[in-house]
């Protein structure tokens, strides 16, 4: 009998998720290669200008005017976000963040992967005012493109080692919602916030109220994204705040948001997420010489994801085992954590998204830097992550 058949069934939930999210994770490396060759072409000048392109939607004096570069990471990743914010409230209600004991491990590796990535990118440019603004961009784990690398092992891989991967990237994306929330909003419009307010509270009453059609939680989240996007609250934290609202069970007990989660997954991990990186990773490389390799902002992205996340990783999760606060699955050993922990270190898209919301004022040097750093750090971490897990992981297949 197969690995998955053996689970229960929320073990059968993550192994299905990690299958879908490796498939993703090749068709972002495909999208990334593209990008990449594109703007290093005669056709850079195409790619530039598709990103600038203007796109118009008004309803009488109700008018939303971006790039579509802004659409895609203003739009579209609310959409993501708003996968993560469903994903999160099934975890806490009935998955793996639901007890206390489940959490310890990844919770503690989380932290570390936060805080000494962000630490190490600080020291790089505590000097630089605008270059520190980047100091969350190491902090993210690209969650498609670590479980693609895991996927390579296939059932060698204990499951152990898969729900631990999954469990920290769950908090590493609460995480990245609530820096966004606090360090990365612009200036507040009172009137569109309390606009945004009153839809959340009627979405929150229309869930304690037994309101189970997802369709009119979808209709209130877009009143909801176009008032926090003309608050100056970036708009993907309502794709987040709207997923919380929709309902966990039905009177029939099925549930609502489980159906919409799982209809989600192929668009967003097969179309958004291919498309944001194709919109975000074309970086030039004609104007990279040893003066960008070597700038601290660039430096600070790689060591921040190539040595913090991995070192942050094992050194919380050491300490909680050492105070004895839990311990390591049976069937899995400090070799494959630190292979999990490099394969951490690929941030990618989440990185490229906290660069874009850190430099969008002004800060294009720094971007393309970032940009920089964050696919020599990206790489840098998958190849040993690769080396690692293959070192250390059973030569046969796991059958726990």
């Amino acid at each position: 009998m197969d690995e998955q058949s053996e689970s229960p069934p929320i073990l059968t939930a993550f192994l299905s998720f990690t299958k879908l999210e490796s498939a993703s994770g090749i068709l972002l490396l495909a999208a990334t290669l593209i990008a990449m060759v594109v703007a290093n072409s005669p056709l850079a000048y195409l790619y530039d200008a598709l990103l600038d392109t203007t796109v118009a939607v008004q309803v009488g004096a109700l008018s939303i005017n971006k790039p579509l570069l802004l659409w895609v990471n203003d739009g579209l990743m609310a959409v993501f976000f708003f996968l993560i914010g469903l994903e999160v409230k099934r975890e806490i209600m009935e998955g793996e963040l639901s007890s206390f004991s489940q959490i310890v491990l990844p919770g503690m590796g989380a932290l570390g992967g936060m805080v000494i990535p962000a630490a190490i990118y600080s020291w790089m440019n505590w000097s630089d005012p605008i270059a520190l603004d980047g100091w969350a961009i190491p902090v993210a784990t690209d969650i498609a493109f670590a479980l693609a690398l895991l996927s390579v092992f296939g059932s060698r891989v204990p499951t152990a080692l898969k729900v631990f991967l999954l469990t920290l990237a769950i908090f590493d994306d609460l995480a990245a919602i609530i820096i966004i929330a606090l360090f990365y909003s612009g200036d507040l419009s009172l009137s569109a916030l309390f606009i945004g307010i009153s839809a959340l509270i009627i979405a929150i009453i229309m869930n304690k109220t037994g309101v189970t059609r997802t369709s009119s939680f979808i209709l209130l989240g877009v009143v909801l994204w176009i008032a926090v996007l003309k608050s100056g609250v970036h708009a993907t934290l309502a794709g987040v705040l709207i997923a919380f609202c929709i309902p966990m069970r039905d009177e029939k007990g099925t549930s609502p948001l489980r159906e919409l989660e799982h209809n989600l997954h192929g668009p967003v991990a097969f179309a958004i997420l291919p498309f944001f990186a194709f919109a975000n990773a074309g970086l030039s490389l004609s104007g990279v010489s040893i003066e960008s390799l070597t700038h601290p902002v660039t430096v600070g992205v790689v060591l921040g994801l190539f040595m913090g996340k991995p070192l942050g990783i094992l050194v919380f999760v050491g300490l909680a085992v050492g105070l004895r606060f839990v311990q390591l699955p049976n069937n899995m050993n400090w070799m494959q954590l630190l292979g999990v922990a490099f394969a951490c270190g690929i941030g990618f898209t989440m990185s490229l998204f906290i660069a874009g919301l850190a430099f969008e004022h002004g800060g294009g040097d720094y971007f393309s830097g970032d940009r920089l750093g964050i696919l020599i750090g990206s790489i840098l971490s998958a190849l040993v992550g690769y080396v690692l897990l293959h070192v250390s992981l059973p030569k046969s297949a796991q059958n726990d």
